[in-house]
């Protein structure tokens, strides 16, 4: 993490708010390995928090009131923190004011009034996570200043409640949990039913791979339709086969769910089912064989969202085709789906390669230019300054 990013976030909140912050606290956005759309269905993942990061400049007030502003927006949000609800908050001011109504949820009582400074490197609207980001980071500060003493695996359902309850978004578990739980070098293999952790070693860097993001600009928006009209298929597909998840069920239900179901609902189920598998395989691979032995695992899994669960588009099947084409040994989108980002587990010698392709067939198909970086596994929230 950069002292430099949290030392001009300090100064951004002192020119904005007329005196210096307590402390400077970021979280990482992360980047999902494998295991998409199986979190809200009680199922694995295998996210990585990313050393890309949001950083809020908090500073403590005499009053009930908190202001919320960011190098992202020109003008500030002040409101009364008892009148914080899903009405009055919105757009991005909504992640910071729904922690606090979060935490205030959980342990029944306001702190002091607030002045929040953010700013990021975490791409927006990609697929990394950069809600998550500004929530945990909200969400490390006010646990701290407001003496909540919760724990980290608290303040990420503190986030998760925000997002669902303020920001509106039918979100799972991992996000925030992968932003709170990071490691070095490490992932975060969730079991979303119980909330276990498991920290899983990489090993990029040793084989000699990097995951490149390729970020096709192109912004998806969880609060709309596509998330919410998948998530309820899932439910359905799970009541109509007597579970309670659809994390109950394995490869050898899907007979059976196939007759039980019609054919829109059977293909959402079993790209939930099959995705379970996969990322149990991942972990398996990753301990026995080592990174290079997940590629086929990875692109059966953008498979999947492409043809069964219908969520990816043009511009993140071109980009895992031409990584594949160029030498990366597994590609998929990651993400929730409908635009954001690709990753590509990539060899170090042909990132040019990978990139330069990329970049060409973008241009050739009329496509917006992608935005492509490498990242690594980070640590998780933490107070800088």
């Amino acid at each position: 993490m950069s002292d430099t990013a949290a030392l001009k976030a300090a100064t951004d909140f002192a020119s904005r708010f007329g005196y210096e912050a307590l402390g400077v606290w970021s979280a990482p956005g992360r980047v999902n390995l494998i295991g998409e759309h199986t979190d809200y269905n009680e199922g694995f993942v295998l996210p990585f928090a990313i050393n890309r990061r949001t950083y809020a400049a908090v500073g403590l007030r005499s009053d009930q009131k908190v202001r919320v502003a960011s190098t992202f927006a020109p003008e500030a949000v002040e409101v009364e923190m008892s009148a914080i609800n899903a009405e009055s908050a919105s757009g991005w001011s909504a992640y910071p004011l729904g922690v606090l109504w979060a935490v205030h949820e959980k342990t029944g009582s306001w702190g002091s009034g607030l002045d929040i400074f953010i700013d990021s490197d975490v791409p927006i609207g990609a697929g990394l996570s950069s809600s998550a980001a500004i929530e945990c980071a909200v969400a490390t500060a006010v646990n701290e200043l407001w003496n909540a003493e919760l724990s980290r695996r608290d303040l990420a359902r503190i986030g998760q409640r925000a997002e669902n309850e303020i920001v509106g978004a039918p979100t799972g578990i991992m996000d925030q949990s992968a932003s709170m739980l990071g490691e070095l070098d490490h992932a975060v293999f969730l079991d979303c039913r119980d909330l276990t952790a498991e920290s899983i070693e990489l090993g990029f860097a040793e084989a000699g791979l990097e995951i490149l993001i390729i970020d096709t600009r192109v912004e998806h928006r969880h609060s709309e339709g596509g998330y919410a009209s998948r998530r309820a298929a899932c439910e359905l597909g799970a009541a109509k086969m007597g579970v309670m998840a659809l994390r109950d069920l394995n490869l050898a239900d899907l007979d059976r769910a196939k007759e039980l179901l019609d054919d829109v609902t059977f293909r959402r189920v079993r790209h939930v089912v099959t995705e379970n598998q996969r990322v149990l395989d991942t972990v398996a691979k990753l301990g026995a064989e080592g990174p290079r032995s997940i590629g086929e695992l990875l692109h059966a899994s953008h498979a999947s969202m492409r043809d069964d669960f219908e969520i990816s588009i043009d511009e993140l099947d071109t980009a895992v085709e031409i990584a594949l084409r160029h030498g990366a040994i597994g590609a998929r989108m990651t993400g929730g789906g409908f635009g954001g980002a690709a990753i590509a587990l990539t060899p170090v010698e042909v990132i040019s390669e990978v990139t330069l392709a990329v970049r060409a067939e973008f241009e050739v198909l009329g496509y917006g230019e992608p935005n492509i970086f490498a990242v690594s596994a980070a640590p998780g929230a933490v107070r800088v300054i």
